[in-house]
């Protein structure tokens, strides 16, 4: 299935059918709260798989909303549910990227707990977290958007990241980093 930006893959609540692969562009999964504010959950881009947890839950529990011109495969609960049944190698590639999705929560958590927004944004930019637009990226760590700009162009100020492109940063590497 071929989407815009903005399009909706799923949204919360919808009955789900399955989960996705991201053939070409992006999907970002945001989750409403009950108080209204919209939380990045994930970032999927070209070659990752969402929605893993609906294989066995009736509902989507986030939107899916197309960050870029997208291209998205769905594969039906029936067939992943068959399919792990019936191939070992298919249920520990599965049980591997669920392992390692858990890692990568784990990760935010951890992000979450540096109080310091230039802290956070530095150590965020060092795990790879910048993958979508710095909104996204501020949702994902929970900063405003003003506090994570504010913190990428003190840090590029300060040479701890270097910007490379329209919204995107790459930490600087340090002295003792450089081969001689």
């Amino acid at each position: 299935m071929r989407y815009s930006i903005g399009d909706h893959v799923f949204r919360q609540g919808d009955t789900t059918k399955g989960i996705f692969f991201v053939v070409s562009g992006g999907i970002c999964l945001t989750r409403v709260t009950e108080s209204g504010n919209a939380v990045t959950i994930y970032n999927a881009q070209a070659g990752d798989m969402f929605a893993e947890a609906s294989i066995y839950a009736d509902h989507y529990h986030c939107d899916a909303i197309c960050s870029a011109p997208s291209e998205v495969v769905r594969i039906s609960k029936q067939a992943i549910l068959l399919q792990l049944r019936e191939d070992t190698a298919f249920s520990e590639g599965i049980t591997k990227r669920l392992a390692v999705q858990v890692q990568d929560y784990r990760q935010l958590l951890t992000l979450h707990a540096v109080n310091s927004a230039n802290d956070r944004v530095l150590l965020a930019v060092e795990l790879g977290k910048l993958t979508g637009s710095v909104t996204q990226f501020a949702n994902q760590i929970g900063l405003t958007k003003e506090a994570c700009y504010r913190a990428l162009r003190d840090l590029s100020d300060r040479g701890l990241l270097t910007k490379t492109g329209r919204g995107r940063y790459a930490p600087t590497p340090r002295s003792e980093d450089r081969l001689p």
